[in-house]
């Protein structure tokens, strides 16, 4: 989030939308000293990599996703509503949604306004009147259609990936506007209510925190809360036919775990998810400091995606079996820190996420296999084939590569021996505690190495993160 709205806001009702509406509206503005001069935000965010993704001019609170599902005919209805606060004097703006989906109604701050849609995923809004800077203003968007999936040479499926039995979203690092608007940039974190309707039978996971369900007319809602803040790519809906367990972890920190039905074949293995769950998030709290979320969890589910992602508060493991694995469980769940609390401003620095979880597998290694990380990291050294790239600039076509993942996780153990284990375990609590919920790059990393530290360690952080070819030991 760019700071500008850190506050949580609360569910949309009557009373909020109409103070909105007060404070954004013309007539409830004291005259100001100078007359406004407003512009369009900008169309991007600014990120190298995805040129396109994102928006400039305002900064999101919250979104409250109201969907419906019909799993005949793979279509959704739905409202998104979107509160957002000017960063500048606004005379349009854009959001990020992408695909067929069809917009039949579009308002800011309750009065229809203007719309285009162009390029990829442009949706260009020009609202009844300007918007001024620093004043909040709420987007409501109906919509329906059947969302399609992006499929990227490089970098795999995303989006809304339809299933035998219903759908899985999954938008890291360009899906979620797939079905949703959305400002979908990992700098501008919000809250999110998502209130999903589907025909009796069917169940719904989200981020966070269940509400109350209902069942009405052969329909069932879901509601689910993410109440910390959330990058849009770690966003997250599952629908389908799945069996669902509840316990706790971390001293009474809700987890919800659940395993698609059509692979869920081995009897028990539902209180083996949950338990592994729990125990590696009250492991890894031991070292990286309190869990960031409110609840845990995670999905096993034949989505065909060839691919686990570590969406936020529970992780998505695409499997097809209920088999556990504690190593992936530990990556994905070591991302609730590293990933998820703390968010790369720019794709370039997704090391921060895929070098610390994959640390975190050779950490379980060493915890309860009994694999001295140290001989991971050696075995890793000497069987890596290609070090051509940056691993803290790998490329938009990269970031999913063996350069992100295992040379990030040999760039810590590097560190490791460096520093030494007192300060190396001090980084990994206090660097993700001093960051909580923030966005966060390679040179505030290093800066706060080096302040920690009392040590000038730039050539060892660019030899390991930004130079080619193989680092001598």
């Amino acid at each position: 989030m760019r700071g500008v709205n850190r506050g949580h806001w609360v569910i949309i009702s009557c009373a909020l939308t109409a103070g909105l509406l007060a404070a954004a509206s013309p007539a409830a503005e004291a005259a100001p000293a100078q007359a406004p001069r407003y512009s369009p935000g900008a169309p991007g965010a600014g990120d190298p990599y995805f040129p396109d993704m994102g928006n400039g001019g305002y900064d999101v609170g919250h979104y409250d996703i109201r969907l419906a599902f019909d799993p005949g005919t793979q279509a959704i209805s739905a409202t998104t509503t979107i509160l957002a606060t000017a960063t500048q004097d606004l005379s349009r703006f854009d959001l990020d949604f992408q695909g067929p989906l069809k917009i039949s109604r579009l308002s800011v701050n309750g009065l229809n306004a203007a719309f285009t849609r162009s390029g990829a995923q442009e949706l260009v809004i020009t609202p009844p009147y300007g918007l001024r800077k620093g004043s909040p203003f709420v987007v409501s968007v109906t919509y329906a259609g059947v969302p399609q999936q992006i499929d990227d040479p490089a970098l795999g499926l995303s989006g809304w990936v339809a299933t035998k039995d219903g759908a899985v979203a999954l938008n890291q690092p360009i899906g979620a506007a797939t079905y949703y608007p959305v400002n979908d940039t990992t700098d501008d974190k919000a809250t999110y209510t998502q209130t999903i309707t589907v025909p009796a039978g069917l169940t719904v996971l989200a981020n966070g925190e269940p509400g109350p369900t209902t069942t009405r007319d052969h329909q069932t809602t879901f509601r689910w809360s993410m109440n910390r803040p959330m990058s849009s790519e770690l966003s997250m809906l599952a629908i389908g036919h799945y069996d669902v367990t509840r316990g706790v972890a971390a001293g009474g920190l809700p987890n919800i775990t659940a395993i698609g039905q059509s692979i869920d074949t081995k009897p028990g293995q539902g209180k083996v998810f949950n338990q592994t769950t729990a125990q590696i998030i009250q492991w890894e709290s031991s070292m990286y400091g309190p869990y960031p979320f409110d609840s845990t969890g995670g999905i096993l589910a034949d989505v065909g995606v060839d691919y686990a992602l570590e969406t936020q508060s529970r992780p998505v493991y695409d499997q097809s079996t209920s088999d556990v694995d504690g190593d992936l469980l530990a990556h994905e769940l070591g991302h609730q820190w590293f990933g998820d609390s703390l968010t790369p401003v720019h794709w370039s620095d997704i090391w921060l996420n895929e070098g610390f979880a994959t640390y975190s597998e050779w950490l379980y290694q060493e915890k309860f296999n009994h694999i001295p990380v140290q001989q991971t990291f050696a075995k890793t050294y000497a069987d890596e084939k290609d070090w051509s790239g940056k691993v803290a600039d790998p490329g938009r076509d990269h970031i999913f590569d063996d350069l992100v993942y295992n040379r990030g996780a040999m760039a810590l153990q590097a560190l490791r021996t460096k520093i030494g284990d007192r300060a190396f375990f001090e980084v990994l609590t206090q660097w993700p505690t001093a960051h909580r919920y923030d966005n966060v790059s390679t040179r505030q990393f290093i800066q706060f190495v080096e302040r920690l530290t009392h040590r000038d360690l730039g050539s060892f952080f660019r030899t390991w993160l930004y130079q080619p070819g193989k680092p001598a030991l």
